[in-house]
């Protein structure tokens, strides 16, 4: 299986295709690079898709220290230079949208372009936090059993998604401390609206009109806060869009790569 060894971190990848402008896919919080399944199977043929596996998830395994954000996406810039990518087109979900804005911040030199997916430049709601570390208090406390795992898969996967099984299998395989310290980087990130006139790439802006984690006008917030950006709705679709509704997903970000990146 590839790993590569950057920034201290053993961080597993699958570099699949071939085609410019290459694709780089980060997934969201408790998953993995398989949730761009749907994505790599239609871009492979045009396009180089890389998706990795992000500190604490899936074949990169826990993450073992404390980290931010910015950590993720000065791996993320490690991963691509050590595969020889000069620039990629970053294409990211939730929490891979915020490392892969911090990635253009930092590393503007290596991305071309933009695909956010079912994210934001702020913090979360602080609404919902409360009701998040709940959440995060029983998982820690009395494990993940069915029913706070069928709540995990509303938030994150929306309702009636087929392979919700396989997923929900995967985060009660997650230990404490791993799940403890992800939340951590989570709620600890601060707000980047501010910094969005800095990112100069084009962008597109996906989101799901029935996402119960990220509301819609913090995505409109996000497209209106980038200088080259377009917001686009997935109709039906919750927080993982890409993953439940690939086939509204993948036409826009065909249309993207085609006409603004090529």
């Amino acid at each position: 299986m590839p790993h590569a060894e950057v920034n201290g971190q053993r961080l597993f990848y699958e570099d699949t295709g071939d085609g410019a402008p290459p694709v780089a896919f980060s997934h969201g919080l408790f998953m993995d690079q398989t949730m761009f399944d749907p994505q790599v199977e239609a871009f492979s043929g045009r396009h180089r898709c890389i998706a990795w596996d992000e500190r604490g998830h899936g074949r990169t395994g826990d993450a073992t220290a404390p980290f931010t954000y910015w950590d993720s996406a000065d791996d993320l810039a490690a991963l691509l230079r050590s595969l020889g990518v000069e620039r990629a087109v970053l294409a990211g979900m939730s929490q891979g949208g915020y490392l892969s804005l911090r990635a253009a911040l930092a590393h503007p030199e290596l991305v071309q372009g933009l695909i956010l997916i079912d994210t934001q430049a702020g913090t979360e709601n602080p609404e919902l936090m409360p009701y998040y570390r709940s959440l995060l208090e029983r998982w820690l406390t009395q494990g993940m059993d069915d029913e706070l795992a069928a709540t995990i898969e509303a938030i994150i996967l929306g309702q009636d998604y087929g392979d919700a099984e396989r997923w929900k299998q995967s985060w009660k395989q997650l230990r404490p401390d791993n799940v403890q310290q992800l939340f951590t980087t989570l709620a600890g990130r601060e707000d980047l609206l501010d910094r969005l006139p800095e990112i100069r790439v084009p962008a597109i802006v996906i989101h799901g009109d029935h996402d119960a984690s990220i509301s819609v006008d913090r995505a409109q917030a996000l497209a209106d806060g980038l200088p080259d950006a377009e917001l686009v709705l997935i109709q039906g679709a919750g927080h993982a869009s890409n993953l439940t509704h690939p086939e509204l997903v993948n036409p826009h970000i065909a249309r993207f790569l085609e006409e603004r990146m090529s």
